[in-house]
């Protein structure tokens, strides 16, 4: 009977220590299971971080780029702006640079033409009329070559555009507004007034 209790208080304390070895094991696996979530929580939160600073570099180089684009593009439309008023300066100069000579010549037709008047219907002066006429005529076909033409608008609607009104007279077969005579030719540049004509204009 003493042997029986003898073994079973042995089974007992085997039992008893192999519970405890097995709540031990099982203490140290949850404890390694712990520090294995632990380790994957920060190897998460590690990635997280390093995505985020990926993210903000790469939205700050997206910045980056779309700001050196739309620099490129002010830095063309810039260039494109300077080329455009560069070739109309040249075009200007190469219009109007005889614009100042031009109006140095004007005078001098002018007298050319009050000579012209002048001489009238007189036969003996005729030959000297002719050459006055004829240097005239060169001076006018010299500026044409650059575009400058006379404006005689005799027998036109007055146009205030083109036109300086020196006066106006009652001219009873004229129509009203009509330029009747025109005391000093006008002149234009490629289209571009450069002296109105005076002229005298019917009244209505």
């Amino acid at each position: 009977m003493a042997n029986e209790e003898l073994n079973a208080t042995e089974q007992q304390q085997t039992t008893d220590q192999d519970m405890a070895a097995s709540e031990e094991a099982v203490q140290e696996t949850e404890k390694t299971v712990d520090e294995a979530v632990e380790s994957e929580d920060v190897a998460q939160e590690d990635s997280a971080a390093d995505a985020d600073k990926l993210a903000q570099e790469l939205a700050a180089a997206n910045a980056e780029v779309l700001s050196l684009k739309d620099q490129m593009l002010r830095m063309q439309a810039e260039a494109q702006n300077v080329r455009r008023r560069a070739e109309q300066d040249v075009e200007k100069a190469h219009k109007f640079g005889v614009e100042k000579f031009a109006n140095e010549m004007l005078p001098i037709i002018d007298s050319l033409e009050r000579a012209i008047e002048a001489f009238g219907d007189d036969e003996n002066l005729k030959p000297m009329r002719e050459g006055v006429e004829m240097t005239m005529n060169m001076f006018l076909s010299g500026l044409a070559k650059f575009e400058m033409k006379q404006v005689n608008p005799k027998g036109e609607i007055f146009n205030p555009a083109l036109h300086q009104a020196m006066s106006m007279i009652p001219v009873p077969d004229a129509a009203a507004n009509t330029v009747v005579e025109v005391m000093q030719k006008g002149y234009t540049l490629h289209g571009r007034l450069v002296r109105p004509a005076m002229v005298i204009v019917a009244q209505g």
